[in-house]
């Protein structure tokens, strides 16, 4: 099956297909014309204009001024790909490094950017070959692009920098000979399109909103499988309750919740109690706010990919280059922050509703085993999950506010959306950690409740997470089954 790149809309949804159905990728016939037509218009402005064009025949940044000869400027796009190429850390994950290949060929293909077309096809043979180039975490400041790691992205198509290329790790002089293909030669202005942009942020946004619409599920089906768990009260999931506080996620919410317990014998049994603690209660206002911002920061970074993003900007109907600042990570920063805080709440809350578990009230025994005491039980699993949530919190420390000029002051704000990333990375990872945890005491905390069942979903989710992980009885070593939770979150459909 193959994507055909267009000025069609792309949707988040649809790269999740792209990568899940491991689908290839190819130039629209339209794509083709923009991108020749672009760079046609360039090459004649070029030659005819005779005041300096910034990026094009001028160097970068505070070196807007100097202007570069006509025989250097293939050369000044290879010295700003060597030069940007600063990334350190860890490497980003081929899956996202898969998402910002798409990306930049997406943006590419409007015909905005000035590229040639054996640029953009070489990229698109990069995807379709699944080479990775090695792109490093940090390094970009989410202002003039994210110069940085597309530096890292680019460097392969001239033979430099490294690849991932079927689990092996090579040069990008080893990748292009054993494919028998030419280093590109890139042409004034190409460097510069390749290198600006938002394509490092955004991949970092799209994976994590793809993985957020998947945590919030499990959130919801985790914490009724909990609340049964705990012999928690229903009631608080009326649809009325929620239509004189109608916020979208709060009523879908409840909706999940419902539909979810549907058929439960524990929902059916007398409780002695009115009130259930907050982290039961109050579910939907909860992990509904989640939900509603989860789609706000969607429909901004659906915004973000359908765009051109790099600088100076080229637009031959309008017979106009204007060098501005659609590079600009602001946009997307603040939205990634935001994100990271809804996904933070997801575990924060989760963590309460272990405690609770774990509590030895309602019925469950002092860490969820027969015999406390001497068993420890669940008891550390708590502090486990306690600890990922404290460090989410310390990651939710905005990066969008913070700016630290550079450029010799002639870029003198910038977003941090790149860090803003990062952060998002993590609390996504630790929150699905947490949701694991949440999972394995509730599953071991239902056992508990024999002969009675829950609802035919939940006692069907029981089933396949037992098939995995077994009852505990006594004390054993916890951490290979944490493992085996989190991977169920990851591999188990509904």
């Amino acid at each position: 099956m193959i994507h055909e790149i267009s000025s069609e809309h792309l949707s988040i949804e649809r790269i999740g297909q792209i990568l899940e159905q491991g689908m290839e990728i190819r130039l629209s016939e339209d794509a083709v014309k923009r991108i020749v037509a672009c760079r046609e218009y360039l090459d004649h402005k070029i030659a005819r204009s005779e005041r300096p064009i910034y990026g094009v025949t001028t160097g970068f940044g505070s070196l807007c001024n100097v202007s570069i000869d006509v025989d250097q400027l293939a050369k000044l796009q290879i010295n700003l790909m060597m030069s940007h190429a600063c990334g350190t850390g860890d490497t980003v994950p081929r899956e996202i490094v898969k998402i910002m290949l798409l990306l930049k060929i997406q943006s590419l293909s409007y015909g905005y950017s000035g590229c040639k077309l054996d640029t953009v096809q070489r990229l698109v043979d990069f995807f379709n070959n699944d080479i990775c180039p090695i792109v490093y975490m940090q390094g970009s400041l989410g202002a003039s692009g994210d110069l940085v790691p597309l530096a890292h992205l680019s460097l392969p198509l001239v033979g430099l920098g490294e690849v991932d290329y079927q689990g092996e790790i090579i040069s990008g002089a080893e990748m292009l000979r054993r494919k028998g293909w030419e280093p590109i030669h890139l042409a004034s202005k190409e460097g510069l399109a390749l290198l600006n942009g938002t394509q490092n942020m955004s991949s970092f946004a799209v994976w994590a909103l793809l993985q957020s619409h998947r945590l919030s599920r499990w959130a919801d089906v985790i914490a009724a499988l909990s609340l049964d768990a705990y012999f928690g009260l229903v009631e608080p999931f009326t649809d009325a309750v929620h239509q004189v506080r109608p916020h979208k996620g709060q009523i879908d919410t409840a909706a999940a919740m419902r539909n979810l317990l549907e058929g439960s014998e524990i929902v059916l049994q007398p409780k002695p109690y009115v009130q259930d603690p907050y982290s039961f209660r109050c579910v939907p206002q909860v992990h509904g706010t989640a939900k509603d911002t989860i789609s706000y920061v969607e429909s901004v970074i659906d915004t973000e990919i359908n765009s051109a993003t790099d600088n100076p900007t080229v637009c031959p109907d309008d017979d106009i280059i204007i060098s501005a600042g659609n590079f600009h990570g602001e946009p997307i920063a603040l939205p990634m922050d935001f994100l990271a805080i809804a996904l933070s709440e997801l575990a924060n809350i989760s963590e309460r509703r272990i405690y609770k578990l774990v509590s030895g009230t309602r019925g469950l025994p002092s860490f969820l085993v027969a015999s406390p005491g001497l068993n420890s039980g669940f008891m550390i699993t708590q502090y486990t999950a306690a600890s990922v949530v404290s460090l989410n919190k310390n990651y939710c420390s905005p990066a969008s506010v913070d700016s630290i000029p550079s450029c010799q002051g002639q870029e003198d704000h910038v977003s941090m959306g790149a860090n803003a990333a990062i952060k998002l990375y993590q609390v996504v990872l630790n929150t699905e950690r947490v949701l694991a945890i949440e999972l394995f005491n509730a599953v071991q905390a239902l056992d508990f409740r024999r002969p009675l069942k829950s609802s035919p979903i939940i006692e069907s989710l029981h089933d396949s997470f037992r098939e995995k992980v077994p009852f505990i009885t006594v004390d054993e070593v916890m951490f290979p089954h944490i493992a085996t939770s989190i991977d169920f979150l990851r591999n188990h459909s509904f």
